[in-house]
């Protein structure tokens, strides 16, 4: 539509300048042939084929040959007096041109050969923006549409890589229905029946039960993929700590936090789920609970073991075992968190994390 406008301009401005032309005849002429390459160039563009770095070069070179053309229709103090023949206002396009293929610094300097033309023919740079404005026209339209080009390439590509996204996500869905229908009732079938038949089978039913309850981690589990690159999904995290002996409670959603405070987040959870390990004894089970209430988020690590003495955590700081308080304590308080620790001789252990999120975060 610009393009469009311009030649209009250019087509008015020569009709007025006829006239005045030493050659009029030739003017007539080269306004064909600007009419021409700008009909190609509408063409090439709306094709797409005069989007690559060939076209946009020669459509500068042509412009700048008509531009330069004004020496042969117009006498030396016509041009003194005036813009170049075609109008730079017409020129503008190739500027837009390489700014839109290029981004803003190759649509500058396309700008800064306009006007080297317009100046060739002057013999002079005229720095009098009030009566000669084209420099800074062609350097603000070829920083102004080179960033817009630059932006929209930018939203083009995360439209893509969303759709992308997409369309794995509802592959993955398909994938999990199917093994769900088929593997998973099969090894639920085969555990079921081994425990009721007993005796040797017994052994395999426990496999094929472990296996299923694998298995069924494994297609329900989402990958923790950023959306913009700085928030990470918690839920997805923490899912992956999920076994046999640890139950994984999540939102129907996704719990989006900074990447950075996820991190943090699901490594003090981590501690907390090694410490359960190792101390709560080897019968002891684990239950995660995450909580997403908008300005905070919230995970809670609770067992059902042996649980902490009272005064045994203030005894391993004074020892010099401080994991607890650094591991946990210290990554919660850094980030403007708390933990908060409920527990007691043969009472099990719960550990509850909070954070606050961010401002901008969408939940």
């Amino acid at each position: 539509m610009f393009r469009l406008l311009t030649c209009i301009y250019a087509i008015g401005f020569h009709v007025a300048i006829n006239d005045e032309l030493a050659h009029p005849g030739v003017g007539w002429v080269l306004l064909a042939v600007l009419l021409g390459w700008s009909a190609a160039c509408a063409v090439a563009y709306l094709e797409g084929f005069g989007r690559r770095p060939a076209w946009v070069l020669a459509e500068i070179a042509v412009v700048v040959t008509l531009m330069l053309s004004t020496e042969w229709v117009a006498s030396d103090q016509w041009a003194q007096d005036n813009q170049s023949w075609p109008t730079t206002l017409w020129a503008t396009n190739a500027t837009i041109s390489a700014a839109v293929l290029a981004g803003p610094v190759p649509g500058m300097v396309t700008g800064l050969v306009v006007v080297a033309a317009s100046a060739a023919l002057k013999e002079h740079i005229s720095i009098d923006v009030g009566r000669n404005a084209t420099i800074v026209i062609e350097l603000a339209v070829g920083l102004a549409v080179g960033m817009a080009a630059q932006t929209a390439r930018r939203a083009h590509a995360e439209l893509e890589r969303a759709a992308r996204l997409s369309a794995s996500l509802e592959e993955r869905e398909r994938l999990s229905r199917q093994v769900h229908d088929g593997a998973i009732q099969v090894l639920a079938l085969v555990a079921r029946r081994g425990r009721e038949i007993g005796g040797d089978t017994a052994e395999l039913a426990e496999l094929a039960g472990q296996q299923e309850r694998a298995l069924r981690r494994l297609v329900s589990a989402q990958e923790a993929e950023p959306r913009d690159g700085r928030v990470s999904d918690l839920g997805a995290m923490l899912r992956r700590r999920a076994s046999d002996r640890v139950s994984v409670s999540l939102p129907a959603g996704p719990v989006l936090l900074e990447a950075a405070v996820a991190e943090e987040l699901l490594a003090a959870a981590a501690n907390a789920l090694d410490n359960v390990e190792a101390h709560a004894g080897p019968a002891a089970r684990a239950y995660v609970l995450l909580e997403d209430l908008g300005d905070t988020v919230t995970v809670s690590i609770r067992d059902d073991g042996v649980g902490i003495p009272e005064g045994r955590l203030a005894e391993a700081v004074r020892e010099g075992r401080i994991g607890i308080s650094k591991s946990i304590v210290g990554r919660m308080n850094s980030m403007g968190g708390r933990a908060e620790l409920t527990t007691g001789a043969g009472a099990g252990t719960e550990w509850e994390l909070t954070v606050p999120r961010t401002p901008g975060v969408a939940r």
